[in-house]
């Protein structure tokens, strides 16, 4: 692929790409930090070293974060006015977060964070530490294309007030990383999902083991400096020795420096890159604090310093003093353990992880379904076909919920202009059956299903079997028992949180299998929840399906789909591809009550 004037091979857009060649093609990804970008920060660090290596690697990223720069606000603003997008786009200040309360972004800073999605056209979009709410997660919410979320700390997860925003957010994401186990742990709390590890990330060219000095590096962090007053003390035995006390944070309060050492301790903050660099590159040894900075830890260890970090340093913070000691006296000990280090630090190296990166957005856009799987205006395979409404989704008095008998289904679904239905009782396939027998002489088409309840995972409807699915078995074996039927896995409203539904991990992780997404339920209690499907139908370019769920006649037909007339499950898919969705909504207060007063004349009987 050659490349274009400004320097890029074209992008091309993912959900059309092959899984085979999506990491050799370059791709449009934006990275989204809630940290000011003017600022240090340790997520920032990690998002500007995988950013330059993705570059390195043929791929146009974008950064959108904030800024308290008033500059880069002003050419941010400018950016979007001209409908270009560069290397970074601030696009509003840092808004304070909060683990306790959801803090709402400004409204002019959403308007800009959609225009800078709008304007990139990026193939990937991925936010960092959206556990807080923030314009990372924000970011994840408005994307529509392949999304990927990485959790770096194990403070930064939030408890929205409701458990919906973290469903919605979970729905909307691809790919969920993590750069530690600590951190993974901590997020599935939250987010729970099927999470990678991604490295931390280091720059091996900027931290290099460089020529040495008789230095140690003890880190301060707050509340932890205990360890550094105990390798502080052991200094006065040490006269050719000198020490760096590190920070990366402000500190309540430093240790003292004895007079006698005055002249060989200094306290240093190495907040920014640079300084952190030339610190690191001079030093033989470095000691962490307990809980401190992986990042710094990282660097240490590509800086060629012997890590003074023995067990129980937490309890017994003097076990600092005599494992540098030992590292002091002994230089082939002090050379083994750098030596070890480097070659620690060297698979946390950003190259590794932007060559990771792609695998996992390869991954994630493989995802998607092809192109031929998605409604094309010019394509119609069974256009020689009438059209007729089909409702996908219906019971009958043989679930435990619904009063219809199956002869007076057929009669008003005729009555209704219906040209197919599909009986879906609750785990039973005697009233499908019943069904479809009476409906052999009759017009309306009666596709035999069944709505199974699995284990923990919500409900998928079998269309098309020929004899009865257990309930309670998992969300996989459900899906394996139709399939054995040559049936059709229809997964019912996905995404209504008031009654047990899959897990996005469990959607995500079963995709390839799924025919058909219900993306409108004319029961669902909130639109929201269909329009949830819709988006999540959409992006991964599945079958749409429709139904009303009936449970009482008044509500046969209230959701259907106007599709051409098919003739067995193959055509039936076919006809799918260029079906349109009917909404036909009455009262649901209405249908409810029905239902219950049918539920109450049957318990009475």
């Amino acid at each position: 692929m050659k490349p274009s004037a400004t320097g890029w091979a074209q992008p091309v857009a993912v959900g059309e790409l092959s899984l085979d060649l999506l990491p050799h093609m370059p791709l449009r990804i934006c990275f989204v930090t809630p940290f000011s970008w003017s600022q240090p920060h340790d997520v920032n660090e990690h998002v500007r070293g995988a950013a330059a290596a993705l570059r390195r690697r043929g791929h146009a990223v974008t950064i959108v974060a904030p800024s308290s720069r008033t500059a880069d606000l002003l050419e941010g603003r400018r950016a979007l006015q001209r409908g270009i997008v560069g290397d970074v786009v601030a696009i509003g200040a840092a808004v304070p977060t909060s683990l306790t309360e959801r803090v709402a972004l400004p409204m002019g800073v959403r308007a800009n964070l959609a225009a800078t999605l709008a304007v990139g056209a990026f193939d990937v979009v991925h936010g960092f530490e959206p556990g807080l709410p923030s314009l990372s997660s924000s970011a994840l919410l408005e994307a529509k294309t392949t999304t990927a979320a990485t959790f770096l700390s194990t403070e930064r997860i939030a408890v929205p007030p409701r458990k919906a925003q973290r469903a919605k957010l979970l729905a909307r994401v691809d790919a969920l990383l993590g750069t530690s186990a600590a951190a993974i742990e901590r997020a599935c709390e939250r987010f729970p999902g099927d999470y990678e590890q991604v490295p931390l990330g280091v720059d091996l060219d900027a931290y290099a083991p460089r020529a040495k000095r008789k230095l140690i590096v003890a880190e301060l962090a707050p509340g932890q400096t205990a360890v550094a007053r105990a390798v502080l003390r052991s200094l006065l035995a040490l006269p050719d020795w000198e020490i760096v006390l590190a920070r990366t944070a402000p500190l309540a309060r430093r240790p003292t420096i004895p007079p006698r050492l005055r002249d060989r301790a200094r306290t240093r903050l190495l907040a920014r890159p640079g300084i952190r660099a030339a610190t690191l590159a001079e030093a033989l040894v470095f000691v962490p604090a307990p809980g401190g900075s992986a990042r710094l830890l990282l660097e240490a260890k590509a800086s060629g310093c012997a890590i003074a970090n023995p067990a129980s340093l937490a309890d017994q913070p003097e076990l600092a003093a005599a494992a540098v000691a030992r590292l002091v006296e002994n230089d082939s000990l002090r050379a083994e353990a750098a030596a070890k280090a480097t070659i620690e630090a060297a698979a946390a190296d950003f190259g590794l992880v932007a060559q990771q990166l792609e695998e996992v957005y390869a991954a994630a856009a493989g995802r998607r379904r092809p192109a031929a799987n998605r409604r094309v205006s010019d394509q119609e395979p069974l256009g020689d076909r009438d059209l007729i409404v089909v409702d996908l989704h219906m019971h009958t008095s043989w679930s435990h919920d619904c009063s219809i008998e199956p002869a007076a289904l057929i009669d008003h679904a005729e009555a209704e202009g219906l040209g197919a239905i599909a009986v879906t009782d609750h785990n039973v396939f005697g009233g499908a059956l019943e069904t479809a027998a009476l409906a052999r002489k009759r017009e309306v088409i009666v596709i035999s299903g069944e709505e199974v309840k699995t284990d923990h995972q919500g409900e998928v409807i079998g269309l098309f079997l020929r004899e009865e699915i257990p309930r309670g078995m998992t969300f996989a074996d459900t899906i394996a028992a139709i399939r054995e039927q040559d049936g059709i896995v229809y997964v019912p409203h996905p995404f209504d949180r008031m009654h047990a539904i899959p897990s996005a991990a469990t959607l995500l992780r079963h995709l390839a299998e799924i025919d058909v997404l219900e993306v409108y339920n004319a029961r669902l209690l909130k639109d929201s929840f269909n329009d949830e499907a819709l988006r999540f139908q959409r992006k991964y370019g599945l079958l749409a399906g429709a139904g009303s769920d009936a449970h009482v006649l008044q509500g046969v037909g209230t959701g259907a789909l106007r599709m051409r007339r098919f003739d067995g499950p193959e055509e039936f898919l076919l006809s799918l591809r260029t079906a349109e969705v009917l909404r036909r909504p009455k009262s649901l207060a209405y249908l409810q009550s029905l239902k219950w007063v049918a539920q109450v004349k049957e318990k009475v009987r």
